[in-house]
């Protein structure tokens, strides 16, 4: 098939171009960066270079490509890292779940693409109600800490554009949150912050998260080009409360457990929404995705892929 990969050069596209070049597909490649056309055709993809949110070229660029299937991995997470500002550092990547989404899928009626993939985000957006690990049938957040509204908000309109526009299959990957190569999560940086222990545990850190390799979510959105239909977690087979996996990882770095912090003062020091991360947040079950699209994260649980970085990172500084 003919596939039109938008954010071709970030961490998933990257992985993402070379798998579908191997299974036989002609892919375009999607930059805004000239500098970047290279690497593209490095990866097997034909370069294309259009700003996402520059409406005019993203029908022009995509109705050139003529593709069956159009991807969407299109994220702007440069100097993400402080999450005391939530919406503020996500208001890039969400004008992109939104405008970009819609320059999209505008394109997509235009040429007859007859499917879409798109990334979304499985974690805390879920309600904070019931059971710790949930299903794609399970509700949204109704009433999320202020900081959060703008990009839940964002999320949910990608995932109804997606998978309720006429004449489009559309498929929402709910990626858990992604660690490896070009992620920022556990990359020197936040390992050292763990390491002198300046990632407290707030409150008893009883909120549990899904982790996700990067290299999981590439297959993942390679097979979903092929097959499937609608909302998919897809996260390791290992969900885990914070107080597991920050204290592990800091075990794993031979540095002393966190500092342990109480809610309140979370509250005053990092905020209400990072307070409910840390304490009250769900994790996703990635079931129907091994059901329905044949997927299996090759890195089963984070204490492998964790543990496979962090001896790399030493070993190095050794």
């Amino acid at each position: 098939m003919r596939i039109f990969v938008a954010g071709a050069t970030g961490a998933v596209g990257r992985r993402l171009v070379p798998r579908l070049v191997n299974r036989g597909h002609s892919v375009a490649g999607l930059t805004r960066t000239p500098a970047k056309t290279d690497l593209l055709r490095k990866l097997g993809a034909d370069p294309v270079v259009a700003d996402a949110l520059d409406e005019k070229a993203i029908h022009a660029a995509v109705v050139a490509a003529r593709p069956d299937v159009i991807v969407h991995q299109l994220t702007d997470l440069k100097g993400a890292s402080d999450l005391r500002k939530f919406d503020r550092t996500f208001a890039s990547s969400n004008r992109l779940r939104t405008v970009g989404t819609n320059h999209l899928l505008a394109a997509a009626q235009a040429c007859g693409a007859k499917r879409m993939v798109a990334q979304s985000f499985c974690g805390w957006p879920y309600a904070r109600i019931g059971g710790h690990v949930k299903t794609e049938d399970d509700p949204l957040d109704q009433d999320p800490p202020q900081e959060l509204r703008g990009t839940l908000d964002a999320i949910r309109y990608l995932e109804h554009a997606v998978t309720t526009t006429p004449g489009l299959v559309g498929v929402a990957l709910r990626y858990g949150g992604f660690y490896g190569p070009d992620t920022g999560f556990c990359d020197p940086s936040v390992l050292e912050q763990i390491r002198k222990r300046r990632m407290p545990l707030i409150g008893g850190g009883t909120g549990w998260w899904s982790f996700l390799h990067v290299d999981d979510a590439a297959e993942a959105a390679a097979l979903a080009v092929e097959r499937g239909e609608g909302v998919y977690n897809i996260v390791d087979d290992d969900p885990a409360p914070v107080h597991a996996w920050l204290t592990e990882i800091a075990k794993m770095l031979g540095a002393k457990p966190p500092f342990r912090v109480p809610a309140w003062l979370g509250r005053l020091l990092a905020g209400q929404h990072l307070v409910v991360m840390m304490t009250e947040s769900r994790a996703g079950s990635n079931a129907k995705a091994e059901r329905e699209l044949g997927w299996s994260p090759s890195y089963p649980s984070w204490r492998q892929g964790f543990s496979e970085i962090i001896g790399k990172e030493m070993r190095s500084a050794a």
